[in-house]
């Protein structure tokens, strides 16, 4: 089972996630989607909080007060850290957490370690005004995670063929205009040439005529 939770600190409103436990944590960390940033508390056991990114948003720009809730959120849910003081948050993009064979259920590093940052401002004590916000928005779901990321991808690729077939329109419109262009500057020469009796039907010149158009 998964949790949802929803942070109203922005508009649009972004969901906030997580594991009921570290069987589910394995399958997210499995499934997590590229706008996906996991949270954890640094150095101790706790809940693997996932934020999906709202459109537009970047994993280097999040905003605070959403990197508040979410902070928040991995500290109510670390039974250890719960306890703490001045806990330190870590958080990485989603396709940046590495798993192998010989780790661990829950375990989880990181591919670089360079894309994953600490919160500029530890976390001090539990906001319970915080917690309770969001705990009053959370819905318990079973996800078929595998049938979510093929509905996904679809969206997706049906979103990146629109953007294709927009952008081959908006070619064959230029060239259209560039040939249309070319067409009139063609007819404007040879409207310019009968105008000035040069065209097909133009009496030709004589050798004499010729030598003095340039005396």
């Amino acid at each position: 089972m998964v949790l949802f939770f929803t942070s109203n600190v922005v508009s649009p409103s972004v969901t906030i996630y997580m594991g009921k436990d570290k069987v589910e944590n394995e399958e997210l960390i499995r499934y997590a989607w590229p706008q996906d940033i996991w949270f954890h508390v640094d150095k101790l056991s706790s809940a693997h909080v996932y934020l999906r990114m709202s459109d537009g948003m970047t994993w280097d720009q999040i905003p605070e007060a959403i990197l508040t809730d979410c902070a928040q959120l991995v500290k109510a849910n670390s039974i250890e850290g719960n306890k703490k003081d001045n806990l330190t948050i870590i958080y990485t993009p989603g396709d940046n957490l590495k798993k192998t064979g010989d780790m661990a259920v829950g375990q989880v590093s990181f591919h670089s370690d360079k894309k994953v940052r600490n919160l500029a401002v530890h976390v001090e004590k539990r906001e319970n005004v915080i917690v309770n916000r969001l705990n009053k928005t959370k819905v318990e779901k079973e996800v078929n995670h595998e049938q979510e990321r093929v509905d996904r991808l679809k969206k997706e690729n049906a979103i990146k063929r629109a953007a294709v077939a927009e952008q081959n329109k908006a070619k064959l419109e230029l060239a259209k205009q560039r040939e249309a262009e070319k067409q009139a500057r063609s007819y404007d020469t040879l409207f310019a040439d009968s105008e000035n009796g040069e065209g097909e039907d133009a009496p030709r010149k004589t050798g004499r005529e010729l030598e003095e158009d340039f005396m």
